[in-house]
């Protein structure tokens, strides 16, 4: 049987999640296949966490550790850290370096995309329609004024961490005097701070992995926050309508899943990826944010979608798992 590490943790406000969406991995994986164990990352400690409630040291020249007496030495890290290091590229480089089959895209694709500002000019220069926004960057953050941001960007508007997932330091604002408060908050949580601009509509969240068989694209999921946006309480407390299948029209869940494919391909992704899009009026579909290692918890959106597609979410995990592999040691 093959060893299955799932890693998570991490060194971000999302640390908790993280470690809840390993719970729901290390349930989602096929015991009968694989062995599992759960190793958590967090400020500099690399640890195994054992069945007796113990843990054990990762040797990093290989990523192995001691578990029974005996040198365990994974075959495969399935990552669901949400932040750094496990999403923005800097795990996948060490992985490759050791030459661990990992279940995420690779490290050009996760630092891309864990920046939104960039992934948002990089997406539009390749003609998928994104909000106008602009970048702050800490040491310069007073050259910017607060007339200047309002004049370009208008309100109301969302003032979020560029690196970084959109749960903490991110406020909607709708007045001017509640813009610099929000960009002193964002910035508590990154150094690079996006001032995004407001857009009215319909906000869905499609999934999609891809191996060498097959392509998959999940129903998509319409989210209807009972907060101001999906924030935090609203992903993570309840606060939230999530409703799978989407409540929109088949050409516009066509266009959507054809989009979230097409987005697939051009960035070369791995593993399980979910995208978040805001319809506008006319149906414009206008890319939000592309999650590299979406949440797998209970309430989670990708187990959710999987159940709706009718699959089982062990087969998912298998795919990723056996699909990297092959690739890999090949």
């Amino acid at each position: 049987m093959k060893t299955i590490a799932i890693i998570c943790g991490g060194d971000t406000a999302e640390h908790d999640v993280s470690m809840r969406s390993a719970e729901g991995i290390a349930s989602f994986i096929d015991p009968t296949r694989y062995i599992i164990y759960k190793v958590e990352i967090h400020a500099g400690k690399w640890e195994a966490l054992l069945p007796d409630g113990s843990r054990s040291k990762i040797n990093k020249d290989d990523f192995s550790f001691t578990a029974g007496g005996e040198r365990v030495h994974p075959d495969f890290c399935y990552i669901t850290i949400h932040g750094a290091p496990g999403e923005n590229g800097i795990l996948q480089g060490y992985f490759d370096l050791i030459g661990m089959p990992y279940s995420t895209s690779g490290v050009l694709v996760e630092a891309l995309t864990y920046d939104k500002f960039v992934t948002n000019n990089y997406m539009r220069a390749l003609g998928v329609l994104v909000a106008d926004s602009l970048i702050i960057r800490i040491g310069n953050d007073k050259e910017v004024t607060d007339e200047d941001i309002v004049e370009r960007i208008g309100l109301p508007c969302f003032v979020k961490p560029s690196r970084g997932g959109s749960s903490f330091g991110t406020t909607k604002v709708k007045s001017i005097e509640e813009l610099r408060p929000a960009i002193n908050l964002a910035l508590k949580e990154g150094e690079d701070v996006m001032v995004e601009a407001f857009m009215q509509g319909t906000e869905l969240t499609c999934g999609c992995y891809k191996t060498r068989e097959k392509s998959v694209v999940f129903p998509i999921t319409e989210v209807v926050s009972k907060n101001e946006f999906f924030d935090y309480d609203a992903k993570y407390n309840g606060q939230v309508s999530e409703i799978t299948p989407a409540r929109i029209s088949d050409n516009l869940a066509a266009r959507v899943s054809k989009l979230t494919s097409m987005i697939y391909d051009i960035l070369g992704c791995y593993g399980i990826i979910r995208i978040d899009y805001i319809i506008t009026a006319g149906d414009k579909i206008n890319l939000l944010e592309i999650n590299t290692t979406p949440g797998m918890t209970a309430t989670s959106f990708i187990p959710q979608q999987v159940r709706a597609a009718g699959l089982d979410i062990r087969d998912v995990m298998t795919d990723i798992i056996e699909g990297k592999a092959i690739k890999r040691m090949r």
